[in-house]
């Protein structure tokens, strides 16, 4: 037999070794590609339907790029870094390619055209399904290929910041435990509804405020505002000047430590004396010496922190804008009720500010008023009411029923999600439901008795559980009392024992309200004053 080919076995190994060569150049060539669209528009994307979509990412100054979806072929010129293409609206249907190309070529799959909706606020819209009352009942059924979370990772910054970091993930028993738990109840009552494709994006941080979410120019030049203004604004200007002088504090400190060390013993020492002889001659005893302190903190990034106005609207919402979407879920409030009066203003100059900087007009934005709660004054919740005769197209869903007085966070989401959907269907897709619970309207006085008038009361009013509970009842003297509440039609009659000329009629007007007037719809009333104040 003969022996094999030397020259053989070389050639095969240069060809390997060639064909390895070819895929580190593809590699890298891929590595440092020119054309890359926003994380937004990677595989699983959901994209809105009917009305126009950006799409956009970088890519080398003056390299053309191209978009093509469907019949749909776009072409710009990137700028500065940087490019843009809007494609006309979509209808829904998927999954389809989307296919991006300048000097290199990205390949988006699995795209579906649906409805988009942004989820945010603190930590009762981060809460994750796999931390809810429902988890054990409901993960199995969660089989929804057509229902995507895109969850934006955390993040401050102190100037909006063009990428958000993330990915799409379709919704089954094997993920659902980390999406939003009310994000994905939300979702699942639209898809339900709707039967066509839904997506979330997430962006919430647990215990942050409203301010945190409003870009420095959403704070306008309302004097409630200005703290928020000049706070953000002088992050900005004092971290140049803190930095110059942090060099100079840690020499301070160091010369200061150096001392200490070298006179230290003698320190102690004496101190020690002087300790022993004041004992003897009762006297107070003498401080001891202390070392030189830690040392001084380096100065923190001009950012600030998470809690810090418009770090948030930075790092975390202004990546996502302008992606098409339909509206916003919003739950949060917890952070600001320590300032409910200054809320009314704050959170109606915040929607006003997401929607000037998306530019999609006043799409739908839907919050939820806080839970009842030990450390959540009514205040809160009548400042988000109000809200509601502030900014238009909004919508609360009221969760009295659900609170837990040293909880704040109620495990039960799925209400809260179902409510937000009944709105949706309502606000933004037309369907001709009752969407909210009663809402107080207006008083009338008449003898002893007041009638409250309500609007969303639906197939009609009614107590749940019993009487009717949770309302007072004041005089001229401006003191409460509890009252006797009784439905009349579409009215609710108040009155209470010796309370002859009543002014005032107050419900739910607790930190852990104890009430139970619903519509036939089964939707709780919002707790209300007729005596706010201006």
């Amino acid at each position: 037999m003969k022996a094999p080919s030397t020259t053989t076995t070389t050639t095969t190994t240069t060809t390997t070794i060639a064909a390895s060569l070819v895929i580190a150049v593809l590699s890298c060539a891929s590595l440092f590609a020119a054309v890359k669209p926003n994380p937004l528009f990677s595989d699983g994307a959901v994209l809105q339907r009917g009305q126009p979509v950006p799409v956009w990412g970088t890519a080398n100054d003056g390299e053309k790029v191209t978009v093509v979806l469907g019949k749909q072929k776009l072409t710009t010129t990137a700028k500065n870094g940087a490019w843009r293409v809007d494609l006309k609206p979509l209808t829904v249907g998927g999954p389809f390619t989307m296919t991006i190309s300048g000097e290199n070529t990205v390949t988006v799959n699995k795209l579906l055209v649906g409805e988009v909706w942004v989820c945010s606020g603190q930590s009762n819209m981060e809460w994750p399904f796999a931390r809810t009352a429902e988890v054990k009942e409901e993960t199995p059924k969660a089989i929804f290929p057509q229902i995507r979370m895109f969850t934006v990772k955390k993040k401050i910054a102190i100037q909006p910041q063009a990428e958000a970091e993330g990915t799409w993930v379709e919704c089954s028993p094997q993920t659902v435990g980390g999406f939003s738990a009310v994000g994905y109840f939300f979702a699942r009552e639209l898809y339900q509804k709707l039967n066509i494709p839904v997506g979330m994006i997430h962006t919430s941080w647990g215990g942050t405020p409203a301010q945190a979410w409003t870009s420095i120019d959403g704070f306008g030049t309302d004097p409630e505002l200005k703290e928020y203004a000049d706070g953000a604004k002088q992050n900005i200007e004092n971290h140049p000047a803190a930095v110059a002088a942090f060099p100079a504090k840690l020499e301070e400190f160091k010369a200061a430590k150096k001392a200490w060390d070298e006179s230290a013993q003698a320190a102690l020492n004496a101190w020690a004396d002087a300790t022993e002889k004041a004992k003897q001659d009762g006297q107070p005893l003498p401080p001891k010496p202390e070392p030189a302190d830690k040392g001084p903190i380096p100065p923190a990034g001009p950012e600030g922190t998470q809690n810090h106005p418009s770090t948030l609207y930075n790092g975390m919402l202004a990546p996502i804008i302008p992606y098409a979407i339909k509206g916003a879920i919003w739950y949060q409030g917890e952070s600001n009720a320590g300032k409910a009066r200054q809320y009314r203003t704050l959170f109606p100059a915040m929607i006003a500010d997401w929607r000037t900087q998306w530019k999609q007009g006043d799409f739908p934005f839907l919050f939820v008023q806080i839970a009842p709660h030990n450390g959540m004054p009514p205040e809160i919740r009548e400042a988000q009411f109000l809200t509601l005769g502030k900014s238009k197209n909004t919508a609360m869903a009221v969760i009295t029923d659900i609170g837990h007085p040293t909880d704040i966070h109620p495990t039960q989401k799925e209400p809260v999600g179902q409510r937000l959907a009944y709105a949706a269907r309502a606000l933004a897709y037309g369907e001709k439901i009752e969407y909210s619970g009663p809402h107080y309207q207006s008083m009338k006085t008449k003898g002893d008795k007041v009638a409250i008038s309500f609007s969303h009361t639906g197939g009609g009013l009614v107590a749940r559980d019993g009487e009717l509970k949770g309302f007072t009842i004041a005089g001229a003297d401006g003191k409460f009392v509890p009252a006797k509440a009784e439905i009349k039609g579409s009215n609710v009659i108040v009155s209470a024992e010796g309370v002859t000329d009543p002014n005032a009629v107050r419900y739910g007007w607790a930190n852990t309200p104890d009430v139970n007037l619903f519509n036939k719809e089964g939707i709780p009333a919002s707790p209300f004053r007729t005596d706010v104040t201006e």
